[in-house]
């Protein structure tokens, strides 16, 4: 009889596992799957383990491939499985391609005399599947708010980053979730950042991999009022809670198309950009809604030498600016006070309040328009 042994955390089994078996079980005629016990797995690998032991021998001895299950007990983070992998006697060891330690154990078979096999790494269903990706999407919230960005924005783009500068953002309500959209999609408020959140991908990844930034996602994960260092990950420089910003928000739907990687070639005056962040850092950290107003005007100013259609003045703003650098979509509009931004709302059909938002404690809520809004979305087919 030909034993076949394996090894591996298998935190939360998936269907890379099981293809992992099945094709080290057909190396020989019996499958020994080795683990390390909960303490082990803290101790030498930093990682809890989604099920207790028990559980854990219980689901893997269930599988059709699996002959044998066993515990790896030695502290040693190459070859844990050491003393079980001895005691066991296999003929042949498999581990796949991207297994850390494979020098590790290349050598120490070779010193045992056993067969070793690097296998493939194959997925059976479309896409990737990892543990840590089926752990982020179970931590993944149920509602999250979208962003309206104050200054800076490209400046979050790596190739874009300019050392000691920022990029000043909020997260808003009302919030979104996977099954209700409350805003028109692709629309300059960070949707897209929003959705990779909610389905608890790597959002910031998913992000840079369309070219543009990695703001949107930033503000939606930390909420609150933002300031974030230009490079080329997200570093958090200081936050509030947005509070200052209560009452005086809303964002006007230019039905005009937008579309952020269609402009990320532009040509722009990266440090007028910079010298707005600054002040909207300054409006952001007094807390003082009429400094952070000069700073998105001028980041507005930059949008029209750009070739941004002009927007039109709603009741008596401080400022306002497109959200993102797509040309098109939903405009930030400031006020001094909740009085002038209701009766701007009330004016314009086209237009929304938003608030700041902050998540505290770990909460994850829903926070939705008052009805009249609704009805307002469903008139216009932004929603059903």
């Amino acid at each position: 009889m030909k034993k076949v042994f394996v090894s591996g955390a298998f935190n939360v089994l998936h269907a890379g596992h099981i293809q992992f078996f099945e094709d080290a079980r057909a190396l020989g005629d019996y499958l020994i799957v080795s683990y390390p016990p909960a303490d082990l797995l803290w101790r030498l690998y930093d990682k809890k383990s989604v099920l207790d032991d028990a559980d854990k021998r219980a689901v893997i001895s269930s599988l059709q491939m699996v002959d044998e299950v066993v515990e790896s007990t030695d502290n040693d983070v190459a070859l844990s499985f050491r003393s079980a992998l001895l005691e066991s006697a296999p003929q042949v060891l498999a581990v796949t391609t991207d297994d850390q330690y494979i020098e590790q154990k290349r050598q120490f078979c070779k010193e045992q005399g056993i067969e070793f096999v690097v296998l493939e790494k194959v997925q059976p269903a479309d896409g990737q599947v990892t543990s840590s990706q089926v752990l982020s999407r179970v931590k993944a919230p149920l509602h999250a708010p979208l962003r309206v960005d104050f200054a800076g924005g490209w400046l979050d783009v790596p190739e874009n980053a300019i050392p000691g500068e920022y990029i000043v953002n909020c997260s808003i309500s009302p919030t979104v979730s996977l099954k209700e959209w409350l805003y028109r999609q692709g629309a300059g408020l960070g949707g897209s950042g929003g959705w990779s959140v909610l389905n608890g991908w790597d959002p910031v990844a998913s992000e840079l991999g369309l070219g543009v930034g990695w703001q949107d996602p930033a503000v939606i994960a930390e909420t609150g009022a933002c300031v974030w260092k230009s490079g080329d990950k997200p570093v958090l420089d200081f936050k509030n809670t947005g509070e200052f910003l209560r009452g005086r928000m809303a964002v006007y739907d230019t039905r005009v198309k937008h579309y952020t990687p269609g402009f990320v070639g532009y040509v722009r005056p990266y440090d007028r950009v910079a010298r707005a962040a600054r002040i909207a850092r300054l409006g952001v950290l007094q807390q003082d809604v009429d400094v952070l107003a000069v700073a998105v005007q001028q980041s507005y100013q930059l949008q029209l030498e750009e070739g941004m259609l002009p927007l039109p003045d709603i009741g008596n703003q401080l400022a306002h600016k497109y959200c993102g650098g797509g040309h098109g979509g939903y405009a930030l509009y400031l006020y001094s006070t909740k009085e002038q931004r209701d009766a701007a709302v009330d004016a314009c059909e086209d237009m929304y309040p938003v608030e700041p938002y902050c998540r505290t404690f770990g909460k994850d809520e829903q926070v939705a328009w008052e009805p009249r809004f609704l009805e307002r979305l469903r008139k216009r087919g932004v929603i059903k």
